[in-house]
């Protein structure tokens, strides 16, 4: 079942825009990532939920959304995102979260995998900006932004060798290619 979830939780970049996602998913969502682990249990993350399409549009400007894909601003009007998830980091509590904002972002995702929503980590912010926009308080440390929705995107994934190009692209029907590694490539005995 994992397998299944990791194979359709796919870095999801266009959604049907006339898809909500209420409050209380968001919540069930970030409780998935409350009881995930992280690192000597100090539970330094926050999140700030967004799902009303005005302070959405206060969160888009500030997200930079495929590097790879050079010619494309992001998604159109009725393509973008219906929530997001924006993983803080409390320094009041710690100055170094390590890993648990992968890990909590991870099982976010998972989450709305198996709801039949999809997703995009996105790290490419423009983080004062964006802290400006929501009147974030200084304390908290601007991590990642999870986009949520339902997914428009068709994602595929291709396997490519040594030496060959892992950048993801479109095809010319819109499909989003992934190239990943063997797993052969990967494992060293």
């Amino acid at each position: 079942m994992i397998r299944e979830l990791v194979l359709k939780s796919r870095s999801y970049r266009r959604f049907y825009g006339e898809v909500d996602i209420k409050h209380e998913i968001l919540k069930d969502l970030v409780e998935l990532a409350r009881l995930s682990p992280s690192a000597m249990n100090l539970q330094p993350l926050r999140y700030i939920l967004s799902y009303e399409s005005e302070k959405n549009a206060l969160i888009f400007p500030h997200l930079g959304w495929a590097g790879y894909l050079t010619d494309w601003p992001g998604p159109s009007e009725g393509e973008r995102p219906s929530a997001y998830i924006i993983i803080l980091a409390d320094t009041e509590i710690s100055r170094s979260v390590g890993c648990d904002h992968g890990i909590a972002a991870q099982s976010i995702l998972l989450g709305a995998t198996e709801r039949g929503l999809g997703g995009c980590m996105i790290g490419s912010i423009r983080r004062e900006e964006l802290r400006s926009a929501l009147g974030i308080p200084e304390r908290y440390e601007i991590l990642i932004v999870l986009a949520l929705g339902k997914p428009k995107d068709k994602v595929v994934i291709d396997t490519v060798g040594v030496g060959e190009d892992i950048k993801y692209w479109r095809d010319s029907e819109g499909v989003h290619h992934v190239p990943k590694r063997s797993l052969a490539d990967l494992i060293i005995d």
